[in-house]
């Protein structure tokens, strides 16, 4: 496995966490969901990093791939009124990441991140590791601790 600037951000941050490498069907496009069936995970404990745009500034979002962004929890969740996906290449652009491969470890600029509260149902939950066909296992404490995110209820089915 070749390092990414998530791991490399988690090595050097002392988390302990586990990589997952899968063969990623380049026909898909709902990456967190192949994700899910490929590891055989509960899509509940597999979490998608998602890019918004509140009040003009970016924000990640982390949700479950089972269910959706409640943007307006998202705006709320960072003191904003008024939130939009962001534009793909901008995102790209901004974390260092392609979409479908967007990890919310190590991007290049930091953002305000905001992880949705069913990540506390699980002891580990499952972040894409910064590339398509690899994801990353940690706690939900330490991925609030090396993103220093905030825990909110963002995710709706």
């Amino acid at each position: 496995m070749s390092g990414t600037p998530a791991t490399v951000a988690l090595v050097t941050a002392g988390i302990a966490f586990t990589a997952h490498e899968y063969a990623h069907d380049p026909g898909t496009t709902n990456y967190g969901i192949e994700a899910a069936e490929v590891l055989g995970l509960d899509p509940g404990q597999v979490f998608k990093t998602l890019m918004a745009e509140v009040d003009g500034r970016l924000v990640v979002a982390i949700v479950p791939v089972s269910g959706k962004l409640d943007l307006k929890a998202l705006a709320a969740a960072v003191g904003g009124k008024k939130a939009g996906m962001a534009d793909p290449k901008v995102a790209e652009k901004r974390t260092g990441y392609v979409v479908g491969g967007i990890s919310p470890i190590g991007q290049k600029i930091a953002h305000d991140t905001v992880l949705d509260e069913t990540a506390e149902l699980y002891d580990t939950i499952f972040v894409s590791g910064g590339r398509r066909g690899f994801d990353i296992e940690l706690a939900p404490a330490d991925l609030l601790r090396i993103t220093a995110a905030v825990i909110a209820a963002i995710g709706r089915s």
